[in-house]
């Protein structure tokens, strides 16, 4: 009995080396360390051509494509009622929904407030910047605080401020990246939105910046950019996938994964359910 024991201890602390050394592939967590589903919802911005002609038939199609939740890029005069109507019916979830600086106005942002709760979004996320937030380290500073006040207040009603990029914030501002500057400079109530494929249209790699701020990384756009080839597909680019996939399932992974296709090789909601299959397989998400 006494050479079974130890066998048993011998084989245990054999075993306990080997995870030290070669840790198991980390299992999708959210940011409480508790295992999750991914949410993978679809920027509508990809198939903008579809929704100004057809909301309803559009959502039902990518309900039935395999996403789980949409982010929105504009409302096409529907009412947030009648919108929530439809998500509902599709099962479909709001993960997100892009507006401006201007929707959060002392003149509109308790409609702003109240159109997000009604579609049940918890993430707002401004994508441009007025034009003095890129003059100088001045002009930076001035919106940077706007932000955290804005935060600030939006938190107090259950949604989160993200901010998205495209390629002017990963220009020099005073000697910095603007990106660096941005988020240097906001508190970590305002959280980050990366798109990826608009990182690689700048020339930047998304690994090192999906790792920066850890907990601000809230959502992410799932999107490929080439040099040569202006049509190219998620997984058809020249972003490093196999960095950033890793870093996409971790525990300081984001909440939300949207794919989006900004230009069409093939009708726009072919694109969609085409990078949604490849991010699953990227994923490991079983079909």
């Amino acid at each position: 009995m006494s050479s079974l024991v130890g066998f048993r201890s011998k084989a245990a602390l054999v075993a306990g080396f080997l995870l030290a050394c070669f840790p198991a592939a980390a299992s999708p967590e959210d940011h409480a360390g508790r295992a999750r589903h991914y949410l993978i919802g679809l920027q509508l911005y990809t198939v903008r051509d579809q929704m100004a002609k057809d909301v309803p038939g559009v959502l039902k199609s990518v309900a039935q494509m395999g996403f789980t939740g949409v982010e929105f890029a504009g409302y096409y005069g529907y009412t947030a009622e009648q919108l929530r109507k439809m998500l509902d019916e599709d099962h479909l979830a709001c993960y997100g929904s892009h507006i401006s600086l201007d929707d959060l106005s002392e003149a509109n942002f308790e409609k702003t407030v109240a159109f997000n709760q009604t579609l049940g979004n918890k993430l707002v996320t401004v994508a441009s910047l007025p034009g003095r937030s890129h003059k100088d380290m001045q002009g930076l500073l001035e919106t940077t605080r706007q932000f955290n006040e804005l935060a600030a207040k939006l938190k107090k009603h259950g949604i989160m401020l993200a901010f998205h990029n495209h390629v002017t914030e990963f220009q020099q501002i005073d000697g910095q990246l603007f990106w660096d500057a941005f988020f240097g400079n906001t508190d970590k109530d305002v959280k980050i939105q990366f798109d990826i494929g608009n990182a690689m249209a700048a020339g930047q790699q998304a690994a090192p910046f999906l790792v920066k701020f850890p907990g601000r990384l809230m959502s992410v756009h799932v999107k490929d950019h080439s040099n040569t080839n202006s049509n190219a597909l998620l997984g058809e680019g020249d972003e490093h996938w196999a960095d950033v996939i890793p870093l996409l399932q971790g525990r300081n992974g984001p909440r939300w994964f949207i794919i989006e296709q900004e230009d069409y090789p093939y009708p726009s909601l072919e694109c969609a359910k085409r990078c949604l299959d490849t991010f699953k397989k990227m994923m490991g998400i079983e079909p």
